[in-house]
């Protein structure tokens, strides 16, 4: 059966007695991997690899080899407590095994753990486990983390719920960093807070934070084309903190609202004109946000940015990451809802 990803952590933690496991497949390799990895320590619960109740097959080892794996469900541990059997790049030639496997399993063998890349809606993997009436079948996207995802994110990384303010900030770090790397951030600030009872600030967050200085001005750009006024703020405290000049973001801005202008005017040709935009997923992105926008308002917004320019060149005391900020924040009111 299908298993959404905002209810993966609860099946984990409590699986059925009769659930034979699950299959994690999608196109990011590190979402996969950090999926597949809470989902043997859930089956197994701790001290799994330690006491061999962890089995690791590749799945090219199980095409020349299709018994091994009936084998190590089968097996009976040194150890007691339950075991996984984790089947690593699976691909639909593994079907048939992982069928009869599926067909004979009982209570007390190993709970499968089958990761494999991007499948298609016809796969006959994935027409296995989303056809059985009790194992799972995981499709993993590209989406960011939801509120709930990275509230149990933190939980496992030891961290208490954190105030509005700061869960915000983690927010915006989940859209712009990629799951592998936001899990690691966690991790270290965990590590960062060991020992100190205070609560998380937004300062602890822009102290572990990965983000590189591109990568936040980018996001910044996107939440304003976005209508997400609420997320513009944290983001720009972490820009300031890192150090990047208001002028900076007003340049970026400027060349990002032109490029959306350029696209929205001539929507037959919109790709062309994106194509100076290397990251694809970012051009996908501006792509969906043309489309959105009329040229109206995108006219708007860039006068709102040459007016910004304007007060940052001039002698006037406003502070100048402020004047950037409301900016932002008036062009997000200007974006589509």
């Amino acid at each position: 059966m299908k298993l959404a990803a905002r209810e993966a952590g609860r099946v984990f933690a409590q699986p059925a007695a009769d659930c034979p496991g699950v299959l994690i497949h999608g196109a990011d390799p590190m979402r996969v991997a950090d999926r597949r990895v809470e989902a043997a320590a859930a089956f197994t619960g701790p001290e799994a690899a330690a006491e061999m109740r962890l089995v690791r097959l590749a799945g090219a080892d199980l095409r020349r080899d299709p018994a091994a794996l009936a084998d190590a469900v089968k097996a009976q541990g040194f150890f007691p407590g339950p075991r996984a059997v984790v089947v690593e790049e699976a691909g639909d030639a593994l079907a048939p095994v992982l069928k009869t496997v599926l067909e004979d399993w009982r209570a007390g063998d190993a709970r499968l753990v089958v990761t494999a890349g991007a499948l298609k809606p016809t796969s006959a993997l994935r027409k296995l486990f989303e056809g059985h009436r009790a194992a799972h079948a995981l499709a993993l996207y590209a989406d960011p983390p939801g509120r709930g995802e990275v509230e149990s994110m933190l939980r496992a990384a030891g961290l208490a719920p954190p105030d509005p303010g700061v869960a915000e900030d983690l927010m915006a770090l989940a859209l712009a960093l990629e799951p592998g790397d936001f899990r690691q951030t966690l991790e270290k600030l965990a590590l960062y807070k060991h020992g100190d009872p205070r609560p998380l600030t937004p300062e602890d967050v822009a102290a572990c934070a990965p983000l590189s200085v591109e990568a936040g001005l980018d996001e910044a750009l996107h939440l304003a084309a976005e209508a997400r006024r609420s997320e513009i703020a944290p983001v720009m405290r972490r820009l300031a903190a890192q150090g990047v000049t208001p002028v900076a973001l007003c340049i970026g801005a400027g060349r990002h609202f032109r490029l959306l202008h350029a696209a929205a005017a001539d929507p037959a040709n919109a790709a062309r004109h994106l194509a100076p935009v290397r990251n694809f997923r970012a051009r996908d992105r501006m792509q969906r946000q043309a489309r959105a926008w009329n040229l109206r308002n995108l006219e708007t917004a860039l006068g709102t940015l040459v007016d910004a320019d304007l007060a940052l060149r001039s002698t006037a005391r406003a502070p100048a990451m402020a004047v950037m900020e409301r900016a932002l924040i008036r062009i997000a009111t200007l974006a589509p809802r």
